[in-house]
């Protein structure tokens, strides 16, 4: 059969596909790059999303592979709903973490003459671009199977492969909304019942390359003109905050809690304005620009404190409710610590990268909440209750009070130089060494006798000032 390689010039990008398998067939891709994107996916050439198209009542079906449990189901790809960030994994399906890909089934329940295949995606990082083959069948075929695995070739069981689509950059991440839509210059890509898309990742540095993706849509001549799915509205309960002159943009997100909107406005607002820039510099290290939108999400169903994953940030309200008026604003600035620390950006440009342990990943968030944000809660204090869970490795608060201890006596540049190490992966036990002439056992040895030296020595003064006392 003739291959045919198409060549798009998109929004802001330069793409190139690879062959497809049938003659005639155009494959169209563009990519916005626009830090200011919302969910519309408007494209100059690929069409936006529709809310009415053949896929809108098909039926999809994972063959092969598993959902990741963090994004949505597979109605996601044809409820004719987008989301709203670049960064938004329950609008989006994708495969698990770790996998590579899977398969997707979509049934549309008799055979139509199909004139369009679109597909959409966004993310700001490698889980924005699309990498798939596309086979279809009518069923008719001898020997036909429905549900080919990953072990079978779709071809030997009744599928014709209609296409092979790539749309990863020459460099980089590729981040950004990606709209593919595939046609044919016949009119019609021809008359099927199913559609297999045999989906692969885009990148597997790390266990994060499955695409978001976003919407799937299916064009059938003789359908109704296609209605673009409306883009989403700014709801009163999102607030977005511009730091430092416009630079950053941080969404607070309280549709699911309208009772705390007062509260993230006139309380959270200012502190992540303020400290999200300065986080940006306590963390900075060559060549590296911290992500320009963060959301903050409180969700209704969440339990525990909060969790952040790439530039997104959920918060338990039911957690938050119970501390507005103490822990709560900390933790956020704990949270945004973790987006600019943004470890995971080492293990995908580095194959052999280190990981650093979790301790001194949350010691450090933490040391940026309670020796920078609130120094004087003391919230990361030593004391009589705890100094029994006093290691310089016991995690969170206790950690961050060891290193401030270190910062203090040996290196005041020591979390500079750790989080540049991580975030190149380069991280080894011997920078300690390096920056303090011991290690961080010996560190946390000394650190521990001070600690115990100086609690003592207070338990003293206070045993001689009550026997004093009348």
């Amino acid at each position: 059969m003739k291959s045919l390689g198409i060549l798009i010039i998109g929004a802001s990008a330069l793409l190139m596909f690879g062959p497809v398998s049938r003659a005639g067939i155009r494959v169209s891709a563009e990519r916005n790059q626009d830090d200011s994107a919302t969910g519309g996916f408007r494209f100059k050439n690929v069409p936006p999303p529709s809310r009415n198209d053949a896929a809108t009542q098909a039926r999809f079906v994972i063959v092969d592979g598993r959902r990741d449990p963090n994004g949505g189901s597979v109605d996601a790809l044809h409820d004719g709903k987008l989301p709203f960030e670049e960064d938004e994994p329950p609008a989006n399906f994708f495969f698990s973490a770790g996998a590579d890909g899977g398969r997707l089934l979509v049934d549309l329940g008799s055979a139509v003459e199909i004139t369009q295949v679109n597909t959409y995606s966004w993310h700001p990082g490698s889980r924005g671009p699309q990498v798939y083959q596309l086979y279809a069948s009518d069923a008719k075929a001898a020997g036909f199977l429905a549900e080919p695995k990953r072990a079978t070739d779709p071809e030997q069981c009744g599928w014709t492969r209609i296409a092979k689509v790539d749309t990863r950059p020459p460099g980089g991440e590729g981040g950004g909304q990606h709209g593919v839509c595939i046609a044919s210059a016949a009119g019609a890509i021809g008359a099927y019942r199913y559609l297999l898309f045999d989906v692969s990742r885009t990148e597997d540095a790390d266990a994060f390359g499955n695409t978001f993706y976003s919407e799937i849509d299916v064009v059938a001549a003789g359908g109704p003109a296609p209605a673009p799915v409306e883009t989403p509205p700014a709801s009163v309960a999102r607030e977005i905050v511009e730091a430092e002159g416009g630079k950053y943009q941080l969404t607070i997100d309280t549709s699911q809690t309208p009772d705390l909107t007062e509260w993230a406005r006139k309380e959270l607002a200012p502190v992540v304005q303020a400290w999200y820039p300065q986080i940006v510099k306590l963390l900075s290290s060559e060549g590296y620009e911290a992500p320009r939108k963060v959301s903050i999400i409180f969700s209704q169903e969440m339990r525990g404190v909060a969790a952040t994953s790439g530039t997104r940030i959920r918060c338990s309200a039911s957690w938050y409710r119970q501390n507005l008026q103490g822990e709560a604003k900390g933790s956020i600035v704990h949270e945004l610590a973790h987006v600019v620390q943004d470890y995971g950006r080492g293990r995908r440009a580095n194959p052999n990268a280190t990981r650093a342990p979790g301790w001194l990943v949350e010691g450090i968030a933490d040391y940026i909440r309670w020796f920078k944000y609130e120094p004087e809660s003391h919230g990361a204090e030593i004391t009589r209750r705890n100094i029994a869970r006093a290691r310089y490795d016991g995690n969170y608060r206790i950690s961050a009070n060891f290193l401030n201890w270190v910062i203090g006596k040996y290196d005041q540049h020591l979390v500079e130089r750790l989080n540049a190490a991580i975030r190149q992966g380069n991280y080894s036990e011997d920078l300690w060494k390096q920056r303090t002439g011991r290690t961080v056992q010996e560190l946390g040895d000394e650190w521990r006798k001070g600690l115990e030296e100086g609690l003592a020595a207070q338990s003293a003064a206070d045993a001689e000032s009550k026997a004093k006392t009348p």
